[in-house]
């Protein structure tokens, strides 16, 4: 396992993150445990959840499987989504950070929560007023460092300059999605991030799936997270998804290797990315991830790896400048 600085917070974190969604969830207990030891076991000190998960069984999983080694973990999680039925509980108010925070401390049983994340942008809620809250619970050291996850480029800016501007806790750290099928974020993202000195932890390098070979244009499980999910369904609805598939797939078997590790291993390729998130809902689709730490990848296989995608579109139109 390498370990990588995390933007400009001087932390140093396994270049594997590991994603807790599952726990609580498609994996219970003891499986749950199970994975965290084997993750422990593989170098991994980074670990990623969100009071949202399992609503709140995945922190309380988590707190209980860290109780022993918490100095030795960075332990994130996020805010924003709404915990229960009541007209305020959700967003990024002042008044709802500092209750959920409360919450997510009480159930990872810490006294601290490393890296917080907003897990999406608020509309409603002025970005000065997230970022005093979240400063003030810095001052507080009830969490270390402040993270956005699914916000766009221009926001990030905007709440930099405003964090600067006002002397408040910068972001240090992006969570964007990003995958082979998914690179959107490579725009203005992740520039975004290189040119600031953030930290970026991206999820679903597997595409929700799509590319570990369960997938194709013509190919459908009986059921998975695709089929059985609203949501990853609409994210993944457009058939030029599945030809990505389809081609990675079969660039993956030619060349002997478990299409989810060729997955995760062009993610952490790019330079932008401090350490992808992994996740499972079992220790054999764990595995397949974890081999990555021992597959050699070159820049030029990067590149076909590449070739197999679209690429996206350029800041502006002015194309035939590049």
């Amino acid at each position: 396992m390498q370990y990588r600085t995390l933007g400009r917070t001087g932390v140093k974190v396994s270049q594997l993150c590991f994603g807790t969604m599952s726990f609580g969830g498609d994996a219970d207990a003891a499986t749950s445990a199970q994975m965290f030891n084997r993750t422990r076991e593989a170098g991994i000190n980074f670990y990623d959840t969100a009071d949202m998960y399992s609503k709140g069984g995945s922190e309380e999983i988590l707190g209980r499987l860290i109780a022993d080694c918490r100095d030795d973990i960075v332990l994130t999680s996020k805010v924003f989504n709404p915990m229960r039925d009541e007209i305020n509980s959700g967003g990024l108010s002042r008044r709802y950070i500092m209750q959920a925070v409360e919450a997510s401390l009480k159930r990872l049983n810490t006294d601290r929560i490393d890296l917080y994340f907003c897990h999406m942008f608020d509309d409603d809620t002025p970005v000065d007023e997230t970022l005093r809250a979240l400063d003030d619970l810095v001052h507080q050291g009830k969490i270390l460092h402040v993270g956005v996850s699914n916000w766009a480029a221009w926001q990030v800016a905007k709440a930099q300059g405003i964090a600067a501007r006002d002397g408040l806790a910068r972001i240090e750290c992006l969570q964007p999605m990003y995958s082979l099928t998914k690179r959107a974020a490579e725009i203005e993202i992740l520039p975004c991030a290189e040119s600031e000195e953030i930290g970026v932890i991206s999820y679903s390098p597997l595409g929700g799936g799509l590319l570990t070979g369960k997938y194709g244009r013509d190919k459908r499980p009986e059921s998975g997270r695709l089929i059985d999910n609203d949501m990853y369904a609409r994210r993944y609805a457009e058939d030029s998804y599945y030809d990505v598939a389809d081609r990675f797939v079969a660039h993956a078997a030619a060349e002997g290797v478990h299409p989810a590790t060729l997955a995760v291993a062009w993610v952490m390729k790019n330079p932008a990315i401090t350490a992808p998130i992994i996740g499972a809902r079992n220790l054999e689709q764990l595995e397949s991830s974890l081999m990555v730490l021992d597959y050699e990848f070159t820049d030029a296989h990067y590149e076909r790896i590449t070739a197999l995608s679209i690429d996206p579109p350029i800041t502006t139109d002015r194309a035939e400048e590049k």
